[in-house]
């Protein structure tokens, strides 16, 4: 039995219209309550808020295209001021009817004019006998236009005398739209995100003719498994189906297993899935770089994320600086000796019993420090003479400033400024592979790394 039903439409239509818009039946059915016929006066604004992905410019553009209802689209981020705004509905409401040559540009310069502009493109369209829908994207971007803007459209039905109903599609909700001196309320609705069940559902109808519906939902089970808690945003999600699809069939099309040996293809999918995990959000490769990247083996081909381009923006010194700082914050200070001194002496064996004892600094974060240590340690680790010119002290605001380490405490203390390091040892490792070829950092607690020189 169809979930849809209405009476303004044909029944295959809202069964076509259904089966485009899984999992989103509830919404599409208040919508379809709200619209209600053709030719009937709508509700005057419609404001539709969730978080990014949840279906909200996918259903509506679905709905308005499948019963082919008059409707303009606008992204607000596109067209960010009231001007451009404007001018973008009038285009596209001239263009429905000349599809082959365009309307001439008028211009529009305030919202009176667009109002009586409106009133006459509806009239020349032939639309004064059905509702007219403006579908605004990205609304949330109306707030930095001019103050009558937002609540001008609310009540554009009554500022136009026409059947028109005026959409706002949003991620943060209403009470951080409505202005102070009160406006016109709309009609909320709330798009949750989907569930773990209704991602299944989804994913599972772009599985390819060529595997069983069965094979391609476990697989989709086992990436939602893996990311769900990360990432739950449906089209991060095609995007990394659809890439790591083919890793997962390779122990099938290699005849090493079948479609029902899971635990083989698990295996073979796992490290793929762990090197995706780093790059997810992040689109800095294209999928045929990223295909490459798949057949390469061990640790140099895992960080291709953010933590191994963001360094090659750095200058030179720079680098250097953020390797120092990252040392000085994880390393106590009386291990500088011992680290950066080619002719310490000796050192007490109870030393190294108290290493051992105490937890690794990773776990305790990193400690502030002084510009003279940090200098220190620069100077130690860099192969060539330093000189400690206003081309090293402006590199280290501009790392403060780059959020790459942060200043704690106030400018005016007596004994300089102090600093932390917020980069993790990822990065800090890119870095240094970048410069030396070395991927070994020295600190405190790590038994297992080496000294960096």
């Amino acid at each position: 039995m169809p979930n849809l039903e209405h009476s303004a439409y044909p029944a295959a239509t809202l069964l076509h219209l259904e089966s485009l818009v899984p999992c989103r039946e509830s919404q599409v059915s208040m919508l379809l309550s709200i619209f209600g016929e053709r030719q009937q006066f709508s509700f005057p604004s419609i404001f539709i808020y969730g978080h990014t992905s949840s279906g909200k410019t996918y259903v509506m553009q679905t709905l308005l295209n499948t019963l082919q209802l008059p409707h303009v689209f606008v992204n607000c981020v596109e067209h960010f001021t009231s001007r451009l705004l404007l001018e973008e509905i009038l285009i596209q409401l001239q263009n429905r009817s000349s599809e082959t040559t365009e309307a001439a540009h008028v211009p529009c310069d305030t919202f009176n004019d667009f109002v009586r502009l409106f009133k006459q493109a509806i009239v020349s369209q032939d639309l004064q006998d059905e509702t007219f829908y403006i579908v605004l994207d990205r609304a949330e971007q109306l707030r930095e236009m001019e103050a009558n803007v937002l609540p001008a459209f609310l009540r554009l039905q009554e500022l136009t005398d026409r059947n028109v109903t005026v959409v706002l599609l949003s991620e943060i909700v209403w009470e951080l739209f409505r202005p102070n001196t009160g406006c016109f309320e709309p009609f909320t609705l709330y798009f949750p995100d989907y569930s773990i069940g209704h991602l299944q559902k989804i994913l599972c109808q772009n599985h390819p003719p060529e595997y069983s519906a069965d094979f391609y939902a476990a697989y989709i089970n086992i990436l939602l498994g893996v990311f769900y808690m990360v990432c739950r945003d449906l089209k991060e999600l095609q995007h990394l189906a659809a890439l790591n699809f083919s890793k997962y069939c390779e122990p099938v099309v290699r005849g090493e297993a079948n479609e029902r040996d899971t635990r083989k293809l698990w295996k073979n999918i796992e490290p793929h899935l762990k090197k995706a995990m780093q790059t997810v959000y992040l689109r800095e490769i294209s999928s045929s770089q990223w295909e490459r990247l798949q057949h390469d083996e061990g640790e140099a081909g895992q960080l291709k994320g953010l933590s191994a381009h963001a360094h090659v923006e750095l200058p030179y010194y720079s680098k250097f600086l953020l390797i120092a700082a990252y040392l000085a914050s994880y390393n106590p200070v009386r291990t500088d000796k011992r680290f950066f001194l080619k002719h310490h002496g000796k050192i007490k064996k109870t030393n190294f019993m108290k290493k051992h004892e105490k937890t690794s600094n990773h776990l305790l974060g990193p400690k502030p420090f002084p510009l003279d240590r940090l200098l220190a340690i620069l100077y130690s680790i860099v192969d060539n003479r330093v000189a400690p010119t206003a081309n090293i002290f402006s590199q280290i605001t501009s790392l403060v400033t780059l959020q790459l380490l942060s200043m704690v405490g106030n400018n005016d203390q007596l004994d300089g400024p102090r600093y932390k390091c917020t980069v993790s040892l990822d990065f800090i490792r890119a870095i240094a592979r970048y410069e030396h070829g070395s991927t070994s950092v020295k600190t405190e607690g790590t038994p297992t790394t080496n000294e960096y020189r």
